[in-house]
């Protein structure tokens, strides 16, 4: 039987993402408790990285020791795509050896090429187009402070990247509305505003978009590979910082989530995302507990 992948949101049904959310939960709170299962003993976890991470490496690695397993991470400097080998065999030689393979890298075609060569599960834990880890974690962490958030409203401000692309994703699969607030020449895929109408609106408006919202979302104005970018895209992002006053238009209640790492002063002044509004660190706990439960889900 193939190999099941996790490249996008989409790539699980409403249903299953319900039944991931709860597993998630009852994960946490086995955690708290000290208690450990570790059905995976014996078998290893292999992180294929051509992007630097904390969060990610350090929950997936976190995770799989939980679970019983043995975690192998493998940098730039550790393997031979840099030096002519073609992803497909990379593919084909790492999943004969390990068990799972999570891979963080640029482009989102590499990592769809390195699934369909695979023979073991394939995680995204990072492309340019989509970051799904990161959203499992960020409704987990909405669901615990809100509920079913079916119906609810969501405002992403900033950057149209890689979360917010998965933010759209999301909207649909677990049934709230999102709105988007991009300067021009930064707002999300032409295809994928298309796609998403029915449950995703873009803006060029951060007052606009926040109004009301249950959750307000941002992210860092540069991400890893655009640095050379940074002093034009301030230019380009001033007047979408979620500052005190724009967060102030959101529902009463409104939680305010960032991915990190932030920059305090550039996306977010440091009174929100240090303030009581704030879910971040929950967010970044949660990388753990959801990923847990997306093991479980893709190997049984």
């Amino acid at each position: 039987m193939a190999a099941r992948h996790f490249l996008t949101l989409t790539d699980l049904t409403p249903a299953e993402l319900a039944t991931l959310m709860a597993r998630a939960a009852e994960l946490k709170a086995a955690h708290r408790r000290g208690e450990r299962a570790t059905p995976y003993a014996g078998k290893v976890l292999a992180m294929l990285f051509e992007k630097s991470s904390t969060r990610t490496r350090a929950s997936f690695e976190a995770a799989w020791t939980h679970l019983g397993g043995h975690t192998m991470f493998l940098s730039p400097r550790d393997i031979q795509l840099g030096r002519g080998e073609t992803v497909e065999d990379s593919a084909r030689v790492l999943s004969r050896m390990v068990d799972v393979l999570v891979v963080r890298t640029f482009s989102h075609e590499r990592l769809e090429l390195f699934a369909a060569h695979s023979a073991v599960p394939v995680i995204n834990a990072l492309t340019d187009r989509f970051h799904p880890c990161q959203l499992l974690a960020d409704i987990l962490t909405w669901i615990e402070r809100h509920g079913d958030v079916r119906g609810r409203s969501a405002a992403f401000v900033g950057d149209g990247n890689n979360v917010c692309q998965s933010w759209m994703e999301a909207a649909r699969l677990f049934g709230f509305n999102l709105r988007v607030a991009a300067p021009a020449g930064y707002q999300p895929e032409a295809a994928l505003q298309a796609a998403y109408t029915d449950c995703v609106q873009v803006l060029d408006d951060p007052p606009a978009a926040v109004a009301g919202a249950d959750a307000v979302i941002t992210d860092v104005w540069a991400s890893m590979g655009q640095e050379d970018e940074a002093a034009a895209r301030v230019q380009a992002f001033a007047g979408f910082q979620v500052n005190a006053p724009l967060l102030a238009q959101a529902a009463p209640g409104a939680i305010f989530m960032h991915c990190l790492p932030a920059h305090r002063g550039e996306e977010v002044s440091a009174d929100v995302i240090d303030g009581p509004q704030s879910v971040v660190w929950d967010e970044a706990e949660n990388r753990l507990h959801a990923q847990k439960a997306l093991l479980e889900l893709l190997l049984g």
